[in-house]
Parts: structure tokens; sequence; C-alpha cells
């Protein structure tokens, strides 16, 4: 615990102390109309463009520009192997091997792709678990999987809800739920934190808790990967996916990640889509051979990726090595726990945070509910220079994010905060 006080001294003292304040400065910062930096705790939804990030895709279009095809072995960082470049800086964000890990298409579509080898439906077992309140993008997407399948999207959905009064999820809940219908549950698939109540989830808990019913298991952790400690191998999870966009700062819309354990590597037995990147390296380009699958989450890969996009997730991963994990989710902590101080000295009895107090069980963002909620509070502290984002039906979702927000953001986005409230 730490021993948070109240006023701007002590948040420009923090930012003092703070050995990773200086990596600020190595992100472009959004301004007003006045030149001044805005509030920005929206990392949750799209990270802020480190300075390098130019410099890295401008070295591969100078290339390109420079060299044409021959780029692809004889570039900077040539092209043909530029995913392998990512593996064991994504492996180390997201607790992994590098043989577990591939930088690759996006989001949902890494999701089918996963679901096309580990939901295998039978007539006895072809349901899909997810929470009540999964980001829409993975509820549409497990629903098209089991009409895909022939199965009723309805009837082959199951939902681990909160219980009535709360928000957050419990896991007695979800062991209940296995009991009951484990044997007709062929995927277990979680958004590894909450996307509206920003809850992360035991992964290894939940892991056991589905393959000791005989369930696969995955995550969707476009909330976690660069926000919290996944720790993806020792879950024990059999797949996960995340976008990098958000706490990865590579770009709107920029590749995604996929995760599939070690124990999966070597089976070629496994149900999935190919394509010719998912081919054996050494023979790929002679082109009339039989198809000979890559081990381990390579083996996935469908086309060759595309190397601007991937340029800017390196240029962002380089930070991420630079800085080291672990003292990433230590500044983490302590910022949104000084956050949550200074939210709770308001004491404001229309407003509260529905994001679980332990920092064991939450990233860097706080979900403020707000009583009687129509958006205006948002639209307030937007128009105030606070770049935060809206859910509905009545949550701000606000992301301190350590790798660029200050103390001093913090502070004051709440003094902001307090002043519309006392409106």
């Amino acid at each position: 615990m730490f021993d948070y006080k109240s006023g701007l001294d002590f948040a420009k003292e923090l930012d003092q102390k703070d050995k990773l304040a200086p990596y600020r400065n190595q992100f472009h910062i959004p301004k007003d109309q006045n030149g001044n930096d805005l509030i920005y705790l929206c990392g949750n939804s799209l990270g802020l463009q480190p300075k390098t990030t130019k410099a890295y895709v401008n070295q591969e279009l100078e290339d390109w520009a420079n060299l044409g095809v021959e780029g692809h072995t004889e570039a900077r960082h040539p092209w043909l192997p530029y995913h392998e470049f990512l593996a064991e800086s994504m492996a180390k964000v997201v607790g992994a091997k590098p043989i577990e890990v591939v930088v690759m298409n996006t989001l949902t579509a890494n999701l089918h792709f996963m679901m096309v080898s580990f939901y295998q439906p039978t007539p006895k077992r072809y349901k899909i678990l997810i929470e009540a309140d999964a980001f829409p993008s993975d509820k549409y997407a497990v629903e098209s999987q089991l009409r895909h399948h022939g199965y009723n999207d309805t009837d082959g959905v199951i939902l681990w809800k909160a219980r009535e009064g709360e928000e957050l999820l419990r896991y007695e809940d979800l062991e209940a739920i296995l009991e009951k219908h484990g044997n007709e549950i062929a995927l277990i698939m979680i958004g590894g934190v909450n996307y509206y109540t920003g809850q992360y989830f035991d992964l290894k808990r939940i892991t056991k808790i589905g393959h000791n019913s005989g369930c696969m298991v995955g995550f969707d952790c476009a909330h976690g990967a660069g926000n919290v400690q996944l720790n993806l191998h020792d879950s024990g999870a059999d797949f996960a996916v995340w976008c990098t966009y958000k706490y990865l700062n590579s770009g709107p819309g920029s590749l995604a990640g996929a995760f599939v354990h070690e124990r999966h590597a070597y089976n070629k037995n496994l149900n999935r889509f190919t394509g010719w990147w998912s081919h054996n390296k050494q023979t790929r380009f002679n082109m009339r051979d039989e198809f000979d699958q890559l081990p381990g989450a390579e083996g996935w890969q469908l086309s060759n990726p595309p190397i601007l996009s991937m340029a800017a997730i390196r240029a962002s991963l380089d930070l991420f090595n630079a800085v080291g994990f672990e003292n990433l989710t230590e500044k983490s902590k302590k910022l949104t726990g000084y956050f949550e101080f200074l939210i709770n000295e308001l004491n404001n009895e229309h407003i509260k945070i529905i994001t679980p107090k332990s920092s064991d069980e939450r990233g860097c963002q706080l979900s403020i509910q707000v009583k009687n909620a129509d958006k205006t509070l948002h639209q307030k502290l937007t128009e105030s220079g606070v770049i935060c984002d809206w859910r509905e039906p009545d949550v701000i979702r606000c992301a301190p994010v350590p790798l660029y927000n200050s103390f001093e953001d913090v502070y004051k986005m709440v003094e902001i905060l307090k002043a519309i409230l006392n409106e």
C-alpha cells in the first residue's frame, strides 16, 4: 500500500521521484488549440504514438523505395522474417515463450482462427461460455461460430453473469456453471480484462476450472496486453488473442497478436485454416510442395504480413524492452492507486468506481459509474481537456497509462471532475 496525500505538490513530488517519468517525452501528447497538453487518459482505447514510430516506418518506406522487391531479403530489417523480430519482445509482454506467440491479422480475425482449432463441437458438447458483458465483437464472433457449425446461437451461449446488484464476476459462480453444464461446454472464451468494469481475471484459475471439465479455454487479452502481467504460458490457457493499438501503442487498426500454448506447438492434427506463411520456411518458395506445417504459433499464419504496421509495433516494443514490464506494472499500481485515492476523496454520491479495489485484480483502467447518467459529465470533461471515453449505459473509463501519464495528469483530471460535479 502507498501512503497518498492530497494537493498538487504531492503529485509533483511523485513525478519527481518517478524513474519512468522521462518516457513521457518519448510520446506525442495531443494538445488543445492553445498548444497545451491535453490530459490523455484513453490509452485503453488508442495508445499514443511513440516519437520513434515515424523513423521506424520511414526506414521501411525508404527500403521499399530504394530496393523494391529486394527489400524482402536486403532491407535493413528484411521483410521475409520481419515477424520474427517481434516474437521475443511480445512474448515478454504477455508472459509467454517466443514459440507460443505470433503477430498477425487483426483481433477478431485471430479469434476466429483460434476457434477453428480450439472450438471443436460435438452434438453433446457444443456450447461456448463467455462473460455476460463481454466485448460485443467477442459475442458476435462466438455466436457466428455456433451458427457456422449448425447450432443455435442463443441456446449455444452460456453467460457467466454478475449477481444482482453487483458489477464484478465471482469465480464460485463460474464453478457452479461448470458443475451444472461442464459436459455441454466445448469452449470457455473470456476477456482477460473486462472492457467495461476493468476487472482483471485470474487466467490460471479459469483455465483450471475449464480444463477440469474437459473444456478448451481461451482469452481475449485486448485490454490486458501491455497493461497487466498476463503470464499466458503459466496460465495453461490453450490460446489467447489481443490487439496492439491500445496499451501497445502501435496505431489505429494495427496488427494483433496470438498465443498458442507450447503443448499444442507440434500437433499437426489440430484443425486449422492454413496459408503459405504457415508452411515450412525452408521450402515455402518451392511453390509446388505439399503443405508442411510450421511448429508453434507461427503455424497459424496465413499471409505475408504488412510490414509498415509491424514497424510501428517494433517501435513500441523496443520501448517496452527499455522500460521493463515489472517496472511498468509497479508504476501502474502506484499511479492507478493514486487516481483511486483522489476519486474517493471527492466523496461524491453521483459517481463510484466499479473496478476492483485490489491492484492484483485490475490494470490501469478505472471505470467510473455515473448515477442517472446521460453522458453530460463525460462531455464536460472532454470540453475541459480531459480525453477519456464513455461506455453505455453509465460508465466513464479512464486509463492513466504508466508509460506516458503523470501523477500530475491524474491530479488535474480529478480537480476538473470535482469542479464539474460541484457546478
